[in-house]
Order: C-alpha cells, then structure tokens, then sequence
C-alpha cells in the first residue's frame, strides 16, 4: 500500500507532518519525532529578534481541546537557523521552517535567513490568534484576514526565497478562500490550513479568565470540525497543496482531512494526548481503513469528498 505523498515536489514518507509550535523546540526533539514516524516535521515559529512570550498559566487543557497563550516565544532567527542546520545534518526527513514576522519587509527578511539553513519548506504564520492586540499595537497586522496584506507577504517572502513557502491561514476570519487565492495569485507553493481558533475559559469561581492572556488558541479534537471545513473551502479556491491542520488524533481524522483536500496532515496537541508514536498509530490506522476501503495509494484520498 502506498503511504508516501509528493508535497510542492518534496517525498514525504507518509503525509503525517509535525505541526508548528509542538516539539518543534530543538534538533533533537524533531529529529526523534521523525524516529517516530512523523513524514515530515515544522519548526517552532521564530521572528528575528525573538520573544519571551506570555507569562503563566499559558495552557490549559481537557479531554476535549486545548487552549494556549504562549505567545509564540522563541529565541530568535539567527538561533533557529542554527537549529535548523543541526537537524538537516542528522536526518533525511523533510524540514519546514515556520516564521513570523510584524510586516511584509520583516517576512522577507527572516525567511531568507532561515532558507540559509536550507529547510524544505517555509512556513508563513500569518495567523497566530494569541497575540492579535500587540500585533495592532506595534503594527503587525491581521495577515490571515485581509487578502491585500496576505498577498504583499507571500509576495515579498518570494522574492527574497527560493524555497517552497507555504502561508499558513487562520478560522478567524471572514472567508479563508479569499485569502488562500490571495496567497496563491501572490506565488505561494501551498496552504497550510489552520492555525488555532480563538478562545477563551473562564474559572467560575475566580470569576475571571485562566489564562493570563485571557484568551488563546484552541487546538486539539474540538477545533476538527472548523479545521475540516476550512481544508474543504481552500481545496476548491485553490490548485497548490494544502497541509490540513487542527484536531487529528486519530488515522480516520487523517483520512477525513485528506478527503477534504490535503495533501498532508499536520499533527500537534494528539503527542500530548497519545505519545510520540502518534505518527505511527495515525499511518497505521489509515493503512487498516484503506485496506478494508479498497484505496490502493494515500494519494487516492486527496479530495476524494468532492467528487
């Protein structure tokens, strides 16, 4: 049975991918997650100065989701791309390097830093829901909403990088469509989709949100739904692949978000509920469903539910 997938000309192992912001914190820990099973893994976000952050609680979660406000730490792009060579010294497994940035310029000037490294991909966040305020504040924009400032980033990031740069896209927004045309009128060589849905938890007896930040990103199974229908809405606006993203647990998650019209599948709070071997269980299961299904090659599910 065939499990490996082609993603912008890249051969990926099976199409189960570390999404950004999960392990993605060393070398070694991305190089380990490809030990177990992983197709392909994504680096923490970085910008390039760096950032310490939102103080604690940041993360809280349940049976059902989890909600963080980390507040896209990272240690800065100069460090990143060290982590990034150390990786691509240790391990075949394909590489993508997530960045972010406060403005089209800025975009540009982190992801050809990073490409230095020479990842796979690169990675856009333009969507981050945790630190929408300071955004605002010092000028960042509302990148994943606003087709205009989607397009002038993918755009400078293109003409400054020679590596396939895939925009990731946010719930949070009127019609994710738009914005995906957008991205790709603009040159982009895919769509990863999504990024956390906005949320919030209040403490009753506090009487005040639990996180610091008081709102956050919601991952896990309950953001599968929304994550499944953005997928779904992209895959027709579009002609470039699309990395699904949000709430897979499980291999017949995986094969609903590659029935929606990913190519691959991006994997995040599942290591927290089911191990490292995530990636294995996922592959395995849809290699069982398959089977049982009469589909012969992974790639045969690819936007099989709008046919």
């Amino acid at each position: 049975m065939m499990m490996s997938i082609l993603l912008a000309k890249k051969k990926l192992a099976n199409p189960t991918v570390l999404a950004s912001g999960i392990l993605g914190t060393s070398a070694m820990l991305m190089q380990y997650v490809g030990k177990c099973g992983a197709g392909a893994v994504t680096t923490k976000s970085c910008n390039l100065q760096g950032r310490t952050g939102h103080p604690n609680p940041s993360v809280i979660s349940t049976e059902h989701f989890m909600l963080n406000a980390v507040g896209l730490s990272n240690p800065g792009a100069e460090e990143e791309r060290e982590t990034v060579k150390e990786l691509k010294r240790k391990t075949a497994i394909p590489v993508i390097a997530s960045v972010f940035e406060r403005s089209p310029a800025h975009f540009a000037e982190v992801a050809a830093l990073i490409s230095r490294a020479e990842p796979d991909f690169i990675e856009l966040d333009l969507s981050c829901p945790n630190v929408e305020s300071e955004q605002r504040m010092k000028g960042y924009g509302e990148f994943a909403s606003n087709p205009d400032l989607a397009f002038k980033v993918v755009s400078e990031v293109k003409d400054q990088c020679r590596l396939p740069v895939f925009a990731k896209l946010s719930p949070n927004c009127s019609d994710i469509a738009v914005i995906a045309r957008a991205c790709e009128e603009a040159g982009a060589d895919g769509i990863t989709a999504i990024n956390t849905a906005k949320g919030m938890v209040i403490q009753p007896e506090l009487r005040r949100p639990v996180l610091a930040n008081r709102s956050g990103g919601v991952s896990g199974p309950a953001l599968k739904p929304i994550a499944i229908k953005s997928v779904y809405d992209v895959y027709e606006a579009v002609d470039i692949p699309i990395i699904g993203t949000g709430g897979v647990t499980t291999g017949r998650d995986a094969v609903e978000m590659m029935m929606a019209g990913a190519c691959a599948v991006g994997v995040g709070s599942a290591v927290y509920w089911n191990g490292f071997n995530v990636f294995k269980s996922i592959t395995r299961e849809m290699q069982g469903w398959m089977k049982k299904n009469h589909f012969t090659s992974v790639r045969q599910l690819v936007g099989a539910a709008h046919e």
